[in-house]
């Protein structure tokens, strides 16, 4: 485990007053929300932007002239400009709004695979992935006569990287792998992996969702030719996500949906498509969300990055120490690179158990697979526990919850 960090001590308690969902009890207990990787809470700014938008903004972007559709365009295209920024993207054009990390890795296998993927080429995911990085390379390879590969996980939750040389070779055309694990936490080495993928003449796809808000993510840096990030993962709205592209990639690329905003001219005999970003923007988005997008990004970039991974850090190396310490709790990923989450097993009592007392306790938790089914099949489990942790948690809510676990256990022991 990572050792604890120095940086700029944050207000955490000034910090949560910010958000107005924590202040609440579950089941007459104070809530704790250790639900992070699933989705975290929104800060009132977020909360704030999606009413102004409904109350004051109301239109539909890029198809009209008068005041209140400029203004919903001009504040939703100044998203894209925060997130070229946020991400370091070359230019503005190569960020392309989506659903979520979901539809921007469909986009990716639909678009790119139908155009670039043949008989015999290969496709390598890792076995830590999410569902939505693994279904949608399967149907790809499928249509078009490929292979989907998979890189191999030591018991630790990392990749064996001595294999990659086996694995990428001149007939991968694809490699797609999280930056960090949604059920390990394992921080994943893409700069090594893209180096080698590149090497080979293959793109690179990073699926983002557990690290946008965690890490920092240099686009340009990594020349990493995708990278896919969820809006509801980093303290924004729901139902909006981001795709990055490599501009030369994406020209080449066909629409991956047709319908309004993504064409140019249209006939009964003939359509041509919109430039980049429209061209993949069919159809009228998510557009309070998008603009609420900015202000989590500006939630991010006022705390720092660094002094947030820090505290979150902190966190787990708090909650790691004192799971070890339980009798008949195991942590699954014990990477020695995490972001913040720790997904543990307990002898004797079922995990979707175990979620239902802890919530009786006021503390939410995540149980199950987690959209990764076949890496718990690796480790020879049905699923886990997982508590995951933002900036606004703290060591004391740590304690509630490690002190509902003991009494959870003392209560299936007796």
């Amino acid at each position: 485990m990572s050792q604890i960090l120095e940086t700029q001590k944050l207000d955490i308690q000034k910090i949560r007053e910010e958000f107005p969902i924590l202040h609440q009890q579950v089941n007459g207990k104070p809530l704790v929300y250790f639900d992070n990787a699933a989705t975290n809470q929104k800060p009132q700014r977020v909360i704030d932007a999606l009413v102004h938008y409904y109350q004051h903004d109301n239109a539909n972007i890029n198809r009209g002239v008068h005041t209140l559709a400029e203004r919903a365009t001009a504040a939703y295209e100044n998203t894209r400009k925060s997130v070229q920024k946020f991400i370091n993207a070359n230019e503005v054009e190569e960020v392309i709004f989506t659903k979520g990390t979901s539809e921007s890795i469909n986009l990716v296998a639909s678009s790119w695979g139908r155009k670039f993927l043949n008989q015999g080429d290969e496709v390598l995911i890792s076995a830590m992935e999410h569902h939505s990085n693994i279904v949608p390379w399967q149907m790809i390879c499928e249509e078009r006569g490929a292979t989907l590969r998979v890189m191999p996980i030591n018991q630790a939750g990392e990749i064996i990287v001595e294999a990659l040389d086996d694995l990428i070779t001149e007939r991968t055309k694809m490699v797609a792998f999280n930056h960090a694990s949604n059920s390990l936490g394992t921080i994943n080495p893409i700069e090594l992996i893209i180096k080698k993928a590149h090497a080979v003449g293959a793109k690179v796809l990073v699926d983002g969702a557990q690290a946008t808000a965690h890490l920092p993510i240099d686009v340009k840096a990594l020349n990493v030719d995708f990278y896919a990030f969820s809006a509801h993962k980093m303290y924004g709205p729901t139902g909006t996500g981001v795709l990055y592209g490599k501009r030369s990639l994406l020209e080449k690329m066909p629409p991956y949906q047709g319908g309004g905003e993504m064409i140019k001219e249209v006939s009964f005999s003939k359509t041509t498509y919109n430039d980049i970003p429209y061209k993949f923007e069919a159809g009228t988005p998510g557009i309070a969300n998008v603009i609420a997008l900015n202000e989590a990004i500006n939630f991010i970039n006022e705390l720092g990055k660094a002094n947030i991974a820090a505290h979150e850090l902190n966190l787990l190396n708090y909650a790691t120490n004192a799971l070890n310490a339980i009798d008949g709790a195991n942590i699954i990923g014990t990477a020695k690179d995490k972001v913040s989450v720790a997904s543990f097993v307990v002898e004797g009592i079922h995990h979707f158990d175990l979620g239902m007392w802890m919530d009786a306790k006021g503390v939410a938790v995540r149980t199950g697979h987690h959209c990764t089914q076949p890496l718990m099949d690796f480790y020879g489990i049905e699923g886990t526990t997982r508590a995951s942790f933002a900036v606004y948690n703290t060591v004391e809510e740590i304690d509630i919850f490690i002190d509902a676990l003991n009494s959870i256990i003392k209560r299936f022991n007796k």
